[in-house]
């Protein structure tokens, strides 16, 4: 099945044997406010996470520490098929307006919760946010961008949630040492609704969109899963298991090396992530898709290798580092390679699809991980080296695949010069 959907996978790269589109500019007034709100968002459900393990075990709860990312991302996983139909018939701002809506209602309801399955049922429900606002943002930034640019588009794109991502954990953390838990979850509800504010004043991108009705609620098999775009799904699962494992057993590990912060680990990546994501998505509108993923899957190798063998804050943060690194390489690449391979018409199922294997990537990473580690330090390296080994895994399949491209390249351009010579 791998051989017979290969050509598909090499849509972006044989783009450069056209001749260069007009140099549209993505930076519109469109583009801006779906950052900002995207920064507000992503600020608000990931200032709280740092904080979570700490809380869910001084109700009780340690031994469940797996389930604070596997809850939320199950839920997520499985809003995915109706956020993406929706997204394709009502419209992308109101999908992207569920998230946030979300966020604000639950983060004003975390203080008020102190039983251990009370705290995990919120988690679940927290999934919702993330199930929907993605999605719609995705769709409708690919909507309002010229296709030569989707990797540019959405490394700009991923800028803007990783500064979200960098600065919720360090904001959330800050918040809950100077003043409280409690004035942490309601600040996360505040960001959520300014989020809401931004989304009001922009345009609907989706064209012929239909209104609301019940029926658009029943999910066929057909609405689940598009095969088109399976092989950057696969590539998203086996990259993002490591995410899920670090959101889990991280702040531990910040503890046992002193230092003191947890959310340090998730700014330093997420400040190198934004780095690489400058010039990564616009490096694959020129290169190829795969070309660039094999960067970033060897450094998502090295940084779990890092991690497995870390003994001093230093090292800790190096893999910080290299681990932020490989994500600013990953996710623009994969996100745009998505919808090169998306039907214009089905692109919220499209993109539904690779958050599906995103979200399964997190809970197999967040679950296991956390069971594995079982609050014992000593469990950590095997935790961070089953990342590594699917990271190795991936990176064979990305260089059986860059191989069987330069193979259809080949090809083409020889085909491609023996007409130019015959006419």
């Amino acid at each position: 099945m791998l051989l017979s959907s290969c050509n598909s996978t090499f849509k972006p790269s044989f783009a450069l044997l056209m001749p260069p589109s007009k140099n549209t500019s993505v930076y519109s007034l469109q583009f801006w406010l779906l950052c900002a709100s995207s920064v507000l968002f992503m600020a608000s459900f990931n200032m709280i996470i740092p904080e979570l393990p700490s809380y869910l075990e001084s109700i009780g709860g340690g031994d469940h520490k797996g389930l604070i990312i596997g809850l939320f991302a199950t839920t997520a996983a499985l809003s995915r098929p109706f956020s993406g139909k929706l997204a394709d018939s009502i419209g992308r701002i109101p999908v992207m307006i569920i998230g946030p809506v979300v966020c604000a209602i639950l983060g004003l309801l975390y203080p008020f919760v102190v039983t251990v399955w009370g705290f995990l049922a919120l988690r679940f429900l927290h999934g919702f946010s993330t199930g929907f606002k993605p999605t719609g943002t995705t769709a409708y930034l690919a909507d309002i961008t010229p296709s030569a640019k989707r990797g540019e588009a959405m490394g700009m794109l991923g800028v803007a949630g990783s500064v979200g991502m960098a600065a919720g954990p360090a904001l959330g953390s800050f918040i809950a040492k100077i003043y409280s838990l409690e004035i942490m979850f309601w600040c996360s509800s505040i960001l959520a609704l300014i989020s809401i504010l931004v989304l009001a004043g922009m345009k609907e991108s989706l064209q012929n969109k239909v209104k609301f009705t019940p029926r658009l609620l029943l999910i066929h098999p057909k609405d689940v899963l598009d095969k088109s775009v399976w092989i950057p799904s696969l590539v998203m699962f086996l990259t993002v298991y490591s995410f899920g494992t670090i959101l889990t057993i991280t702040p531990d590990f910040s503890d046992s090396l002193g230092i003191s912060n947890r959310g340090y680990f998730f700014s330093i990546s997420l400040m190198a992530s934004i780095a690489l994501r400058l010039v990564s998505g616009k490096l694959s509108d020129r290169i190829g898709r795969i070309s660039v993923l094999l960067l970033g899957c060897s450094a998502l190798l090295l940084a779990m290798l890092i991690l497995a063998f870390t003994t001093t804050p230093f090292m800790f943060y190096l893999g910080a580092v290299v681990f932020g690194i490989a994500a600013g390489i990953n996710s623009p690449t994969i996100f745009a390679w998505t919808i090169d391979l998306a039907n214009d018409e089905a692109r919220g199922k499209a993109l539904a699809t690779m958050f599906i294997a995103l979200e399964l990537g997190i809970i197999g990473g967040s679950v296991i991980g956390g069971y594995l580690f079982g609050n014992n330090i000593d469990m950590l390296p095997y935790c961070y080296l089953v990342g590594a080994t699917l990271a190795a895994f991936c990176l064979a399949l990305l260089i059986h695949l860059f191989r069987k491209e330069k193979t259809l390249a080949k090809k083409l351009n020889k085909g491609f010069l023996q007409t130019k010579q015959t006419t």
